[in-house]
């Protein structure tokens, strides 16, 4: 089966690092040594081949654009795009590890069914209902302290 030129570029996986450093300073529209400086400040970090070669990937590529983009259009430092981009990793790692979670609470929810219906009939009339944790404040004032 072969592949048209145009979606043979798709089947690169986003993090592989293939382009060398003149092909994605090209594909992001900027010069080498713009890339070479933003590596140095930690905007982007290319892979790197055994000889210590820059390689970027698709995604380094498409992050070298929206670094341009919040420079450019948007006035923004590079001190303040790190900071940007270090606050968009941390919300992409939280918002992971949410649906790890929430995986994980199905499991537990689909566990407990399972188990509650494994229950005899007979005996389900003696289950004590359990009421879910309730998220109200309460204020505890010490005996004296009204």
């Amino acid at each position: 089966m072969t592949t048209p030129a145009g979606s043979a570029a798709r089947a690169v996986a986003e993090d592989a690092p293939v382009f060398v450093i003149s092909v994605a300073a090209e594909l992001a529209g900027m010069h080498a040594q713009t890339l070479r400086q933003y590596d140095r400040l930690g905007l982007v970090s290319p892979g790197r081949t055994p000889g210590g070669g820059r390689r970027y990937s698709p995604r380094d590529v498409a992050l070298l654009r929206e670094v341009q983009r919040l420079s450019q259009e948007d006035g923004v430092n590079l001190a303040g795009i790190k900071r940007i981009i270090e606050l968009e990793s941390q919300v992409e790692a939280l918002q992971a590890r949410v649906h790890e979670l929430l995986a994980e609470l199905q499991h537990a929810e689909n566990r407990r069914i399972a188990a509650e219906s494994a229950v005899p009939a007979a005996y389900r009339a003696d289950l004590v209902p359990h009421r879910r944790p309730s998220s109200a404040l309460v204020v505890w004032r010490p005996g004296g302290a009204r």
